[in-house]
């Protein structure tokens, strides 16, 4: 007689628990790297801008004219763009490398921060960043919403918000400037919440393959770019200003 279920075959319950048992601490090992990645790159990213702050060279290279000031604005938008087309044809140490100088010369970059800002307010404004994003990024990891459908259009607003800085740069408003800053909080916030799902869902395609190293690497790019503009934007409404 047939039997939906038969307490006597027990091979094929063992087999898939172990099998799921597998996939999730490869889950949790992936997701560990991706993090730890992203929190390396942030922390060498803030210490580097210190120092550069702290040795007087920032204020004279970045608040200068001359072709040095350009290239440190507009170096991690090279990494990122070498980072993005050329991963495929990368090594994974290629990858690795490449990742750690992004960071090393962003942090160039935002040593300005400590020139607009007191360290106290700056301070402030990282850890109630840490705290949205880890909470962002928990639920975006739990959440059984799929939430693949607004990757459009949390990209659209992002590329919204790039022409709506450019115009601003000439225009010099204030209030345009406060616009686009609550605008950015919120549209990082969600793409922090959207990354950290399409991070996910990308180890099941890569699990046990060559990617899966450059995969992490990619990850953690994406969830640190995250974190800084949601940084960066927020720091506009807490910053105190020296």
């Amino acid at each position: 007689m047939a039997n939906g279920f038969d307490p006597r075959v027990s091979a094929a319950p063992t087999t898939i628990g172990r099998e799921s048992v597998a996939v999730d601490a490869g889950l949790r090992s992936y997701m560990l790297s991706v993090y730890n990645y992203m929190a390396s790159g942030v922390l060498l990213t803030g210490i580097v801008a210190l120092l550069f702050a702290r040795s007087g060279m920032a204020q004279e290279v970045l608040g200068g004219p001359g072709i040095l000031k350009y290239l440190i604005m507009f170096a991690p938008l090279g990494f990122i763009l070498v980072l993005s087309f050329g991963i495929n044809r990368l090594s994974t140490g290629t990858a690795q490398l490449l990742f750690w100088a992004f960071a090393t010369v962003m942090g160039l970059s935002m040593a300005s921060i400590f020139l607009v800002y007191t360290g106290t307010s700056i301070a402030q404004t990282f850890f109630a960043t840490a705290a949205a994003f880890a909470g962002l990024s928990l639920w975006g990891y739990t959440t059984k919403k799929d939430l693949s459908g607004f990757g459009t259009f949390l990209i659209m607003g992002v590329v919204g918000l790039l022409v709506a800085s450019v115009i601003n740069i000439f225009l010099q408003s204030g209030t345009m400037q406060l616009v686009i800053s609550f605008v950015g909080v919120l549209l990082f916030a969600g793409l922090t919440a959207y990354d950290t799902q399409r991070i996910k869902s990308m180890y099941f395609h890569v699990a046990g393959t060559d990617m899966m190293g450059k995969t992490v690497i990619m990850g953690a790019l994406s969830l640190y770019l995250d974190f800084v503009n949601m940084f960066t934007f927020l720091l506009s409404f807490m910053g105190s200003r020296d």
